[in-house]
């Protein structure tokens, strides 16, 4: 029986070649995200490792401490006491911001100001130049020397922790590669005392040391919030601490290689299903002549086995092409990653055979089982043709449609307008959708027949008797047609589900950017990390006031504080703008309650600390507790303020910040926007750390970025919508050898070859058409559930042109996918194909 079944694999290679490529995909997907993650991972950790060799013991803040607790200064001393070390340095790292040729700080946070030292602990990759070496001379990293245009010999302005200006030579360019932040942020090196001086740091990131042993300067230290360890022990712990980016890269992409495997496995049991169904003579004259049923089904697994061992050892090679050419791509992004060879480790060899062969024979079960039910004498004897398009669901199809169907929509109806918004509820949402869906393919046979009437309703009218008779083959077979477009539903449901929610995510946003910022133009200071409470200079409202092209400048000014026990934020407004220009939803009291001695607070605020309209709270200040009444609790997503608001003159009666966090600026009546950006950038010159934007760029980035990210969810949809159309193809092919007498028929009675073939694509277009529908229907619906799940203040918003899109590429798409059956179909000779048997 094996070599039978080995035999005939030899013989119908090309039979089984699409269901081969499907399997090929998924694997490929699958070995490719290991290959990514893993070469990034090694190229990572060989450059720490490289970077460690210089150091032989290093001393390094306890891990689970405060991040923003570092050594003590004076422990430096005590290492380069210690006998043996015959180097130390302490590395300092802390915010200085590095003026761009136009004179604003670069970026939307301050460029790490870090020490490099000379000699041999200069852990980093020297482009030019040479390391700093005194008070006024500064490197820059690499990106963001090559993105502002310095170079060495230049001289840059930075900005000290006090934001005082100082002026440096640039002496060199240098890859911080091994530290991220310096790679997100820019990085400006200075000498180590420089670097103190700079930063204002008073602790050291860590201290590295060349010479000593590990025991020695453990000793010399004693005990502390502190722990020494050797050049590689940091090497590895730094690697093990950048890899755990690749691990949430890995678990995202895997989940796209589900998608994958998922929609290749329906297309691996239509395909195994119609083969079955093609074979049942020749299974019959296995049976016939001694085989057993238990032989029968043992050789339809072991096709399959082949089947997807060939087609995972494939896939193996694919991943590791689509693996290279990702981190190919990333690099020409300018990621600029350590790369050392591609990593295909044995792990991924395993899970890409294991997955690809499990996936297929699984696939392959129901087949095989359905052969062992040949009755030999009955299959010799009938002429095996496709159904006849009749099918009824039965009481099991009934029963799981309805407890699946029920149970899918109850829950999704639940996630989207019966529980309190946010992430839990999206999670109850998604597996809503999961198990509506499984009621779906339960369905979908008896389905086929009214969808196939109305999808190709159209075709058949302008189509003439070619289209008409396509479409009755779509419905012929409601099993085969079911389990083909479901594969497609698959992924143009996704597309939907993920177009509605972007759809509705640039809607909400529009939304409340009209409500938070219910201005023209918005400033903030730099981020600071190492200063939460950093604030605009009052000169700069001052100059605002004084333009001729403002009507209103509001100063938002904050204090971190305590109430209730609690961390919280107080703020204030300037006049009367609560309530005018800013304007939230309350849920109880409202905007006139704000008087001196009474605050409003945001709605999740309240719910924390059990505050309700007409509570009392006592504020902390540095003059003693402020008690103030809460007059309203208002939306949390209406307004820019999070936490307590205050009157000006509570405000100024609890708390001595003067300067402001934001300013809102709104152009006057009559004035171009031209007119007033050049006139807002003209006030904010003399402030380096003022950042403006207007609502429309902050609308164009918020775009941008939903965009973006649709179109890589698009990508990586697409393999499975990819995946579906060699479905399609399949069940084409397939069912052109199926038919072959009947097409010489239809040929003998007066059909052309173009007719043939119009007739061919026309079936794989109301296929597509049927696929594509059901999976618009599904996205959008659980699309809108999702959005409702998000938030209190999410806007529902239908894609319209992208949904219609979705389902003209994937009718289109269809037609393409029928093109060789088409060509196969037509070009057999009329007399082989009444002959055939």
């Amino acid at each position: 029986m094996l070599k039978t079944t080995l035999a005939g694999l030899r013989a119908h290679k090309l039979r089984l070649l699409l269901t081969g490529l499907a399997i090929t995909l998924g694997v490929g997907f699958i070995a490719g995200t290991f290959v990514l993650t893993d070469t990034m991972d090694r190229g990572v950790a060989k450059t720490f490792a490289k970077s460690a060799d210089r150091v032989d013991v290093a001393v390094v803040p306890k891990a689970g401490n405060d991040p923003d607790k570092g050594l003590p200064v004076g422990l430096l001393a005590k290492v380069r006491s210690v006998p043996g070390v015959t180097e130390a340095q302490g590395r300092v790292v802390g915010d200085t911001a590095l003026l761009d040729k136009d004179g604003k700080a670069v970026g939307d946070m301050p460029t790490v100001g870090m020490s490099v030292p000379s000699g041999r602990l200069f852990r980093y990759e020297m482009e030019n130049g040479r390391t700093p070496s005194g008070p006024g001379e500064v490197v820059l990293e690499k990106d963001l020397a090559e993105r502002e245009g310095f170079r060495t010999g230049d001289t840059v302005t930075v900005l000290n922790a006090k934001d005082r200006p100082h002026r440096f030579t640039v002496v060199g360019i240098v890859d911080f590669g091994i530290d991220q932040e310096a790679g997100y942020r820019g990085a400006v090196g200075y000498d180590p005392a420089t670097a103190l001086t700079m930063t204002g740091a008073k602790t050291f990131a860590g201290i590295d040391v060349a010479g000593g042993t590990v025991a020695a300067v453990r000793d010399a230290l004693g005990p502390g919030d502190r722990e020494v360890m050797t050049g590689e022990e940091l090497g590895a712990r730094l690697a093990k601490a950048n890899g755990a980016d690749t691990k949430i890269i890995k678990t995202g992409l895997l989940i796209f290689g589900f998608v994958a495997m998922l929609v290749s496995a329906l297309v691996i049991y239509n395909t195994f299903s119609i083969l079955i169904a093609q074979r049942m003579r020749e299974m019959a004259l296995l049976r016939c002549v001694g085989a057993t049923r238990r032989q029968v089904f043992g050789g339809v697994l072991v096709e399959a086995a082949v089947v997807g061992l060939v087609g995972s050892l494939l896939g193996l090679l694919v991943g590791m092409g689509l693996g290279w050419g990702a981190l190919a791509g990333i690099n020409a992004a300018g990621m600029d990653l350590p790369l050392d060879g591609v990593a295909l480790a044995p792990r991924t060899i395993v899970v890409g055979l294991v997955v690809g062969v499990v996936v297929t024979v699984v696939s392959a079960l129901l087949p095989a089982r359905a052969a062992t039910r040949v009755a030999p004498i009955a299959a010799l004897r009938t002429d095996l043709e496709p159904g006849d398009g009749r099918f009824r669901l039965g009481w099991v199809r009934t029963l799981l449609t309805v407890v699946l169907g029920g149970a899918g929509l109850a829950a999704g109806a639940y996630g989207a307008i019966g529980m309190e918004k946010g992430e839990v509820a999206m999670y109850l949402v998604a597996a809503s959708g999961a198990v509506f869906f499984l009621s779906v393919i339960v369905v979908m046979p008896a389905l086929v027949r009214p969808l196939g009437r109305t999808a190709g309703a159209l075709p058949a009218r302008i189509g003439g008797v070619p289209a008409r008779l396509a479409v009755a083959n779509a419905q012929r077979a409601p099993r085969r047609t079911a389990t083909t477009t479901i594969a497609l539903t698959i992924g143009v449901g996704l597309m939907s589900l993920f177009a509605v929610v972007a759809a509705s995510g640039k809607e909400s946003s529009t939304q409340q950017l009209a409500k938070q910022f219910p201005v023209d133009f918005q400033i903030q200071p730099q981020f600071n990390a190492q200063e939460k409470d950093r604030h605009l200079p009052p000169a700069l409202t001052r100059a605002l006031r004084q333009r001729p092209e403002f009507a209103a400048v509001i100063e938002q000014r904050e204090k971190e504080t305590r109430a209730g026990g609690r961390e919280t934020t107080v703020a204030t407004l300037t006049g009367t703008a609560f309530g005018t220009l800013v304007k939230p939803d309350f849920t109880s009291g409202s905007a006139a309650g704000l008087k001196p001695g009474a605050a409003v607070v945001d709605g999740v605020t309240a719910k924390a600390m059990g505050l309700r309209a007409g509570s009392t709270v006592r504020l902390q200040t540095a003059r003693g507790a402020l008690p103030v009444t809460v007059a309203g609790v208002f939306k949390a997503d209406d307004a820019p303020i999070t936490g307590f608001l205050l009157t000006e003159a509570d405000f100024d009666r609890g708390y001595t910040v003067r300067g402001a966090s934001t300013v809102y600026v709104k152009a006057r009546d009559g004035v171009p926007a031209v007119s007033a950006r050049k006139a807002m950038d003209e006030a904010i010159r003399p402030f380096p750390t003022a950042r403006a934007a207007s609502a429309a760029e902050i609308r164009e980035q918020i775009t941008k970025s939903v965009d973006m990210l649709l179109m890589i969810f698009g990508g990586l949809l697409g393999l499975a919508i990819v995946i579906a159309l060699f479905g399609i193809a399949n069940t084409l092919t397939l069912s052109v050898v199926e038919r072959t007498r009947e097409s010489a028929l239809l040929r003998a009675l007066g059909l052309t070859r173009r007719q043939l073939r119009r007739m061919l694509s026309v079936e794989a277009l109301v296929m597509a058409v049927i696929g594509a529908v059901t999976g618009v229907v599904l996205g959008v619906a659980f699309g809108w559930a999702a959005v409702q799940a998000m938030s209190e203040n999410s806007v529902f918003a239908l894609p319209f042109g992208q949904i219609a899109g979705f389902i003209v590429l994937a009718a289109l798409a269809g037609m393409l996918a029928a093109v060789l059956p088409a060509r196969r179909a037509a070009r057999t000779s009329i007399v082989e194909s009444l002959a055939h048997d």
